[in-house]
């Protein structure tokens, strides 16, 4: 056999591995077709602009990702960072301090009438860190059923605490962090993300909607008789009512067969990007930041599920992955876009809301290396 021979076989033999290696190697997701909404770009409410532009930045000190922001009882500011770390400071970003470490990842926070801080640890469940730093765990089950992604949270006035479980399928602590878990989710597309709310009284955990592509961020309604909730996947926020029953959005929203129901709406449809958090802010205003815009090779694949699996087989530098693109906007109770600030650039990472005082509005991520924020 000449040397150009066993050269030629040799290339066909990879060729032929690399095919198989395409083809049959197995991967995490079980894909699911659907029917994205064309996408409408950025224009209407959320035509392009640059009021993201230029944010002012608070050093972090080495730490990074404060993805989740909140005013706290005593007055500071509360961060919740890659690390673990729950971090306060004054509100120019002044006497930095650890106020407790969970040894996973909190996502979402709040803080109830006691002042102790609910925290949605996406590694650990839902946790209670009182005001010197003890972490409690309040629960991570509905009956038998375990919670793999806690992700948002807001306590009611009531005393009872909202909380998102973005996937039944994909578990951070099992998948490489939070950030690998809800690629894997929104390829997916199995819907398996859900509210549930926690009764501190009787400990008990109950679901309230499911069938969300990776369910998020999560906002009371004033009269805190409806949940605001982010359904990433899907580019969409639904307004849900709070004494719901495993309420199942998926069939709600289905193309086929829409059903009508007066516990469930879609606030927003066909978003320009992927919706995080959502925050409170004053005069009745909700923040929601949009952690990355959307892809047109994401919509492409979309009805595509074998293809979607294939993606999976190759090196992660091409994935679909979105650019980076700041934008946050905020929304009143009716419906109306009342404010909307981008930065095309991107040079604040995965913008994920907002949280708004009288002179500032701070703005949240899931990477940075600072706190940014802009004058009000």
């Amino acid at each position: 056999m000449t040397t150009l021979r066993k050269t030629i076989l040799g290339l066909l033999l990879l060729l032929g591995l690399a095919l198989l290696y395409l083809l049959f190697w197995p991967v995490p997701i079980q894909p699911v077709a659907w029917q994205p909404p064309t996408d409408l770009g950025y224009a209407g409410a959320h035509a392009v602009n640059t009021r993201l532009a230029g944010l002012r930045k608070i050093d972090l000190h080495g730490e990074e990702g404060p993805e989740h922001v909140q005013i706290g009882p005593d007055g500071r500011l509360y961060l919740a960072l890659a690390s673990g770390k729950i971090l306060r400071m004054g509100l120019d970003g002044g006497t930095q301090q650890v106020l407790a470490s969970t040894g996973g990842r909190v996502l979402g926070f709040d803080f109830d009438a006691t002042g102790h801080l609910i925290a949605a640890d996406a590694m650990r469940g839902l946790l209670s860190i009182a005001p010197d730093g003890q972490i409690t765990l309040l629960t991570d089950r509905v009956g038998e059923t375990p919670i793999l992604y806690a992700n948002a949270v807001v306590v009611a006035k009531s005393g009872k605490i909202y909380l998102s479980d973005a996937s039944m399928r994909f578990a951070p602590r099992d998948w490489g962090g939070t950030f690998e878990a809800s690629v894997l989710d929104i390829l997916e597309q199995s819907r398996t993300g859900r509210v549930l709310e926690y009764d501190p009284v009787s400990k008990g955990t109950r679901v309230v909607a499911r069938g969300l592509s990776f369910a998020n961020g999560l906002a009371l309604s004033s009269d805190e008789r409806s949940i605001y909730v982010n359904e990433t996947g899907q580019y969409r926020i639904w307004k849900v009512a709070v004494t719901a029953q495993k309420l199942d959005l998926a069939k709600l929203s289905n193309a086929d067969a829409p059903q009508p129901n007066a516990e469930a709406r879609v606030q927003f449809d066909n978003l320009p990007g992927y919706p995080d958090n959502l925050m409170r802010g004053l005069d009745g205003r909700i923040w929601v930041g949009l952690v990355k815009p959307r892809n047109p090779k994401v919509d492409q694949l979309a009805r595509k599920p074998w293809l979607r699996s294939l993606t999976l087989r190759l090196p992660r530098a091409l994935w679909p992955i979105p650019v980076a693109y700041g934008h946050v906007f905020a929304f009143d109770e009716t419906g109306r876009v009342v404010a909307d600030l981008q930065d095309p650039t991107g040079s604040y990472p995965e913008t994920t809301s907002v949280t708004e005082t009288s002179d500032r509005l701070y703005v949240h991520s899931l990477h940075a290396r600072e706190l940014g924020w802009l004058p009000r």
